[in-house]
């Protein structure tokens, strides 16, 4: 299979007019050719943080502060989660994953309510898709094993050190929200040495020193953290000490589009579009060790096609800020995953 345009190619995103070779499933070559396609070949992206469950209630909540929407046990989000059935819940769940996947999606880290249930459920709802999900389970240690690692709701909530403990001992990752109402529990957040920190809304320097001294890679939601009312990440700080990746977050709040979440983050955020186009893919496929997100021989060829002829992109003078504040759902072509 060959795929012509305009290629993204590698970390750097280097628009080469030519094609990528792919053979049983990987990228065996990029050409640099003359083409008549004006397609722009792109890696898929890797949605780096998701709360997929939420999808059994897009758009509830108006109004409510963060803790009133999302704080456990009481928040709307899981009041309305026991209150759902298994079979409500995975049929909103693969609908979203549908979507994802339509819009050029291939991987989430996804961090699944309902303990070892909940992580059963996500299972069953991507039964038959070609969406990779990393699921992190949530509130157990038997959720932990049944899943791919610990997504923690944050040090604010509870001492979570028995749960980090037996996740480094499976040797699995362990996430956990910090810094997005205030920076209170981001010191003992960092004190738990995870693998990653969702949210970052709130850091002081001594964080962001922190940070950068210990390697500890930052997903960022700035949709997510806007429509709660929490403000929204320092991007550019971020991204000056740590690896970056981005996430729609809570589909109760946000469509899992990738495409609205790196245009919001460019526009928002006042960083480089090759900067935010990291985020949506390598930096998230690196952040949990999947082999995606960027486009050189030896990799799986996971790739998303737009019609750069589109009325959306006809015209385009730079593909990548096109790719990150410009392009949507209408405009994807093709999707290989």
């Amino acid at each position: 299979m060959q795929i012509e345009g305009i290629v993204l190619r590698g970390r750097g995103f280097d628009p080469v007019e030519g094609r990528v070779v792919v053979e049983d499933g990987e990228i065996v070559a990029v050409e640099e050719t003359t083409t008549d396609s004006d397609d722009i070949v792109c890696p898929a992206f890797v949605n780096a943080h998701t709360h997929l469950g939420d999808s059994i209630a897009k758009e509830a909540g108006s109004g409510l502060s963060l803790d009133e929407l999302v704080a456990p046990p009481d928040g709307l989000k899981h009041r309305l989660l026991r209150a759902a059935t298994d079979a409500e819940k995975i049929t909103a769940m693969r609908r979203s994953l549908r979507f994802m996947q339509r819009s050029g999606t291939t991987a989430t880290v996804e961090f699944r309510e309902g303990g070892a249930d909940g992580v059963r459920a996500i299972r069953r709802a991507l039964d038959g898709l070609d969406v990779d999900a990393v699921v992190l389970g949530r509130e157990t240690v038997a959720a932990m094993h049944e899943s791919d690692g610990f997504g923690a709701s944050g040090a604010r909530d509870a001492d979570f050190t028995s749960e980090r403990a037996a996740t480094r001992e499976a040797g699995k990752p362990f996430g956990i929200h910090a810094g997005e109402r205030d920076p209170t529990d981001l010191t003992p957040a960092l004190d738990l040495d995870p693998t990653f920190l969702v949210h970052v809304v709130h850091p002081e320097p001594d964080h962001l020193d922190r940070i950068e001294r210990e390697g500890v890679p930052v997903v960022v939601c700035p949709r997510s953290n806007l429509v709660t009312g929490v403000g929204t990440p320092p991007i550019a700080d971020l991204l000056d000490r740590t690896s970056v990746a981005l996430g729609t977050d809570n589909v109760m709040l946000n469509s899992p589009s990738m495409f609205r979440e790196m245009e919001f983050a460019a526009k928002v955020g006042g960083v480089d579009a090759r900067d935010v186009l990291r985020m949506a893919t390598v930096a998230g496929a690196d952040l949990v060790g999947l082999d995606c997100g960027v486009i050189e021989p030896g990799r799986p060829a996971k790739l998303l096609v737009l019609d750069g002829d589109s009325d959306n992109l006809a015209g385009v003078r730079d593909p990548v800020r096109a790719v990150v504040r410009r392009a949507g759902v209408d405009d994807v072509q093709r999707v290989v995953l």
